[in-house]
């Protein structure tokens, strides 16, 4: 038997239980957890609002651990090894997007904590597809947001076609948002930070932000106009009114990049997009070689999620500081 945090019921309150120890089916790996983030898309499971999910469920997306069994025709992992796991938790390899490479996009892909069960538990299963391996020495709880946040943020960065020395903003310093403007200093955009209010200023500079908008105190736009317009606006905070307004402060070729995800639509006039060729897309996470390559990326240059720590006992009141938005910045289970 091992201890896991489950949702019994949409809407009931984690419950520590014991339940027994999965073993791994062929092409999987079973890991022992060391750590697993609680990420805002845990309420899927809190709440019930994702289709088809059955219950009870052991949630958690972004999972560190070591792999201590192997299942039959696992060929590149180990025992010993040091895995992460993300959303991403396998794809079908014969859909169009698999077919494509495009595997974050498999229209089969299994949900890491919502098709079946994830990281708020002593053990899970992975099949091999679905592993990162771990750098040498990143602590656990460090490494377990980056196969969420940081995936997210990374990822969408690279793809979303700014050059060094270009502006990139960065709307939100949050549990996202503080990892995208560490990604955006350190790939070498001009990183400017965007919040309400004064009081993470000097936060968002010290994490490599360049400037800093009080999106209170001034007028967003004409300060990023002022600036040449940026290339790139990374909307971390799921606020669709404001990231309306912020499709004006794109310079000419900008992208407005979704990441904070709003259940309202956005308002924007097809003019406002076409005389300077502006966009406005979404970005999903990433497969498991992007969550890797995110980790190698931050141990290389230094970038490191802000995290709070709580015993696996503590899930439900863990889960709380984070959808309270209490937490600065990440949430993570330790075991």
């Amino acid at each position: 038997m091992m201890k896991a945090a489950l949702s019994n019921a949409p809407g009931q309150p984690f419950v520590l239980k014991d339940v027994p120890e999965p073993r791994p089916g062929k092409g999987e790996v079973r890991i022992k957890v060391s750590a697993c983030g609680i990420c805002h898309s845990d309420m899927f499971v809190r709440d019930g609002l994702f289709p088809g999910i059955s219950y009870p469920r052991i949630p958690g997306h972004e999972v560190v651990g070591e792999i201590d069994e192997t299942g039959e025709g696992v060929r590149d992992f180990k025992k010993g090894d040091v895995v992460g796991v993300g959303w991403h938790g396998g794809h079908c390899f014969t859909c169009p997007a698999c077919r494509a490479g495009d595997f974050i996009l498999c229209s089969r892909a299994q949900i890491t904590g919502i098709s079946k069960d994830g990281g708020y538990a002593q053990y899970m299963l992975a099949p091999e597809d679905a592993l990162a391996r771990v750098p040498e020495g990143m602590d656990a709880a460090e490494a377990a947001p980056l196969l969420c946040a940081g995936v997210t943020t990374y990822n969408s960065l690279r793809h979303a076609g700014a050059l060094p020395g270009d502006i990139v903003a960065v709307l939100g310093v949050g549990g996202l948002g503080h990892l995208g403007i560490q990604f955006s200093s350190k790939m070498g955009y001009r990183t400017v930070a965007l919040s309400n209010g004064p009081s993470k200023a000097d936060l968002a500079r010290s994490l490599g932000a360049h400037d800093y908008i009080d999106m209170k105190a001034v007028n967003a736009v004409e300060m990023l106009s002022r600036m040449g317009g940026a290339k790139v606006i990374l909307a971390t905070a799921p606020d669709s009114q404001t990231i309306s307004r912020l499709v004006d402060g794109l310079g000419s070729n900008g992208k407005m990049v979704l990441l904070g995800a709003d259940t309202r639509p956005l308002q924007v006039s097809p003019l406002q997009l076409i005389a300077q060729r502006k966009s406005i897309s979404g970005w999903p996470s990433g497969d498991a070689m992007d969550s890797e390559e995110t980790m190698k990326f931050a141990r290389l240059t230094g970038v490191r999620a802000m995290v709070e720590r709580f015993p696996l006992e503590k899930a439900e009141e863990a889960y709380q500081v984070m959808i309270q938005n209490k937490a600065r910045f990440r949430v993570v289970l330790t075991l």
